[in-house]
């Protein structure tokens, strides 16, 4: 049978984010661009910010937010269209590939403009959405002949997409889905890190849509059952996630705001933080900041980027919450005081969120994790010498790569003021798996469910120091 069909696969609607690149923009050509049709206008989206991701090397997350991008002017449903093409044409980018090359001779020229995005988007809805295969090859056609260097290519474009639509299947059931989709310097790391049984299920975990994760000011099961999800061991709610997020109960009332499972655990590690003076450093989006505020704790939320940060109060005003925020570089900031407690989720590879954000396996190479596990370090360092004797330190990144984690502890160990105390299980629910070694390490394959959709944790690390 088909894999288009709807026994789990992504349906319009659901997924991931994009970044426009303004100079790549499908259709340049104002005099020729054409009326769009119903669904062109999230196909065009869709394939400006892949070309954004693919060609620019730009990261997706302020697509959606930008005043001046190809989704301000979308209305909520072809929104969710755009998202749902851009999360899977990413998510299995792999086997599109794979797929394409089957059909095409040679690269695709250089100056072919958004040629190659504009048949990845055509591409994802034919091999794995619930789309007509004629409106998927029609749009991506029409799509081609809106852009004055792309519209060359038309012919190409309707013959590889239509041979794709008769072969669909059989490509399908011949492709290795976990390791097409899984970049080869990653895959190699993963399984000397955590051997290949681990990487198989982690890159299979990355292939599923995630769900959405609250974290609740008070009384989990109640709002579990008011939102129709499920409340995890650590405490979380977990849904999947349909429809515009401000419109679920409670939002406007400040119950809950949306944080994945795995990055509400290393605020528990402080233990009971009422009354103490806590930093909460590289703070940005803020809900470590929300959870520290709800345990009583008097928190000092400290970020480099004065926009986000701008987001962590509106976020705080909205929950009903108080924080002092500052704008400032956590490498070089001198705060007035030391502190009781202190939170530092330092800037990383992001290789655990890659099943909320796809674009992170295409935009990320090895170096990147060099230069990072550098600045860990020396943020590290800054951390512990704010800390007040017998206070506690939480080191945190949302990376499964062990440079930037485990590595640091005993770089940290060696050279820094500070011991370490162990996690427990009976700390983060009970949860036996994501406790080793004395380190908080969660996969993205833990917490199997029966409802794929309601499985897995973002990739974390935390470990918990003590200033003697």
């Amino acid at each position: 049978m088909s894999q288009k069909s709807k026994s789990g696969k992504p349906s319009a609607g659901k997924s991931s984010t994009g970044k426009p690149s303004a100079g790549n923009r499908p259709a340049r050509n104002a005099s020729r661009k054409p009326r769009l049709a119903p669904g062109v206008a999230a196909r065009l989206a869709a394939t400006t910010a892949l070309m954004a991701v693919l060609a620019d090397h730009r990261a997706l997350d302020s697509a959606i937010d930008a005043t001046d991008g190809p989704f301000e002017t979308l209305d909520p449903r072809e929104r969710g269209l755009a998202r749902a093409i851009l999360g899977i044409s990413l998510r299995r980018r792999g086997q599109i590939e794979d797929a394409l090359g089957r059909f095409l001779d040679k690269a695709l020229p250089r100056k072919s403009g958004p040629l190659p995005a504009i048949l990845h988007v055509a591409a994802a809805q034919i091999l794995f959405m619930d789309v007509p295969d004629h409106a998927a090859v029609s749009i991506a056609v029409d799509t081609a002949e809106a852009d004055r260097d792309a519209r060359h290519f038309k012919g190409l474009v309707n013959a590889v997409l239509r041979r794709l639509t008769e072969q669909r299947d059989a490509i399908l059931a011949a492709q290795d889905e976990v390791r097409l989709n899984t970049p080869d310097w990653l895959y190699e790391r993963w399984v000397m890190d955590y051997g290949a049984a681990t990487t198989t299920a982690i890159a299979a975990a990355h292939l599923l849509e995630p769900s959405l994760d609250l974290s609740v000011k008070s009384d989990p099961a109640g709002w579990a059952e008011k939102l129709g999800g499920i409340v995890l061991p650590t405490g979380s709610v977990r849904l999947i996630a349909h429809g515009p997020i401000d419109a679920l109960p409670g939002f406007g009332e400040g119950e809950w705001w949306v944080q994945d499972a795995a990055a509400a655990l290393p605020a528990k590690l402080l233990g009971k933080v009422d009354g103490l003076d806590v930093a909460d450093l590289c703070a940005a989006p803020g809900g470590k900041t929300a959870q520290l505020a709800v345990a009583g704790a008097r928190v000092t939320a400290v970020d480099v980027n004065e926009a986000r940060l701008l987001r962590v109060r509106e976020n705080l005003g909205r929950l009903g919450l108080e924080a002092e925020t500052v704008a400032a570089d956590v490498a070089s900031w001198q705060p007035d005081r030391l502190f009781d407690a202190i939170l530092l989720d330092a800037p990383c590879s992001a290789t655990g969120t890659i099943r909320r954000h796809p674009d992170v396996a295409v935009l990320k190479r090895p170096s990147d994790i060099d230069t990072l596990a550098a600045l860990q370090a020396s943020l590290l360092a800054r951390a512990a010498a704010m800390l007040k004797p017998g206070g506690t330190l939480v080191y945190c990144t949302c990376s499964l790569e062990r440079a930037e984690g485990e590595d640091q502890v005993a770089q940290a160990l060696a050279s820094l003021p500070l011991v370490l105390e162990p996690v427990r299980p009976e700390e983060v629910g009970g949860v036996d798996a994501i406790c080793r070694d004395g380190f908080l390490r969660t996969l993205p394959s833990d917490l199997p469910h029966a409802e794929p959709r309601l499985s897995g944790l973002d990739g974390f690390f935390a470990v918990r120091f003590r200033r003697p």
